[in-house]
């Protein structure tokens, strides 16, 4: 197949669900496309500034493959990777001036490149909602997980304790960015609900930190409730040994493109609890506690049933693990190349 540029600018964020798409594919690409990347970090108008002018002139020709959300205008020899539509479907969650531009931009770049890829049959139908593009120009390849993330990563859980002073061994963990739509004080008020029924060993870890200002409307202002540790971000090599020590993994946000985090739990053996909105449901199947995101006392309702239920708990796990390994990277890159393939020869 002839040259294909990859439109790589959104690795000069820090690492998100839509970097670690970008970098597990590239990964398997290794030595057949060029990466195109700005010479420095290049954020806000400044980033999209050089997406939108230097990066076309950079092609030549070739085709171009964006896997974050976003891509030149002019590059109409282009594979587009959509991740969500929460510019569309939840816009109160990011700043005004982010919203409208995406808004903006998103259902042109869609009706102008050759064929979108996206992450789950959820946002396929949003975007085809939204854009009014034919459902053949899109197709959905879900994301995949690493094998880093397994049960034997448990093995290094008391060095990351160790290192990120965890105040106990026995804790539920919440992994995302920190913005609205990752429904943060409503959990903490069902978290509330929840202690006085929950041993006094169990903490509430958040790893994670807080979205830009410049993409996310701000969280409100909420009290931090008794037992819950703010981890903040954490080293990637940390990640997989606090996924597989957690009683469980928590993950009640209000809308998903994917929702990787709960991928990344379920194979590392930890059980999840979710929201039962957006793209959730389709990615933990039958093998997680689906919970209505809006209502306090079924999110209470869950966390005490997970923490005082190990049969629950073992069952979970044990068809968390066999649901995890539906999904793969390498067979995400594959299907993707295929699409790349496809757009070049057509």
């Amino acid at each position: 197949m002839e040259d294909v540029a990859v439109n790589t600018r959104v690795l000069n964020a820090p690492m998100s669900g839509v970097q670690r798409y970008a970098r597990e594919l590239l990964v398997r690409w290794d030595g057949q496309v060029d990466n195109i990347t700005p010479s420095s970090s290049l954020y806000g108008l400044a980033g999209h500034a050089w997406e939108q002018f230097v990066l076309p002139a950079r092609l030549h020709g070739r085709l171009l493959f964006s896997p974050s959300n976003t891509g030149p205008l002019k590059a109409r020899r282009q594979v587009l990777t959509i991740h969500d539509m929460s510019v569309f479907d939840w816009p109160k969650g990011f700043s005004p001036h982010f919203a409208a531009w995406y808004r903006f931009l998103l259902p042109r770049l869609a009706r102008q490149v050759i064929q979108v890829v996206t992450v789950s049959e959820f946002v396929k139908e949003r975007i085809i909602h939204h854009t009014k593009i034919s459902s053949e120009k899109v197709t959905v390849v879900p994301q995949g997980v690493s094998s880093r993330f397994c049960p034997e990563a448990r093995s290094g859980l008391e060095t990351a304790v160790v290192s990120l002073r965890l105040p106990s061994r026995n804790y539920l963990l919440v992994v995302g960015s920190l913005e609205p739509r990752k429904n943060l004080p409503r959990l903490f008020r069902a978290w509330t609900r929840a202690l006085e029924r929950m041993p006094e060993e169990i903490w509430l870890v958040i790893v994670g930190g807080r979205g830009s200002r410049q993409v996310f409307a701000n969280l409100p202002d909420m009290n931090t409730p008794p037992r819950v540790f703010w981890a903040d971000r954490v080293d990637d090599s940390e990640l997989p040994s606090l996924y597989a020590g957690a009683l469980g993994s928590i993950y009640v946000s209000l809308y998903e493109g994917f929702g990787l985090p709960v991928l990344e739990a379920m194979a590392s053996g930890a059980p999840v609890l979710a929201g039962n909105r957006s793209s959730l449901p389709e990615v933990v199947g039958d093998a997680g506690i689906l919970v209505d995101p809006e209502d306090e006392e079924e999110i209470a309702d869950g966390l005490q049933v997970l923490v005082g239920d190990s049969a629950l708990r073992q069952g979970l796990r044990e068809r968390g693990l066999l649901r995890a390994k539906q999904f793969s990277w390498d067979e995400t890159a594959r299907k993707t190349w295929h699409v790349l393939q496809a757009a070049a020869t057509g």
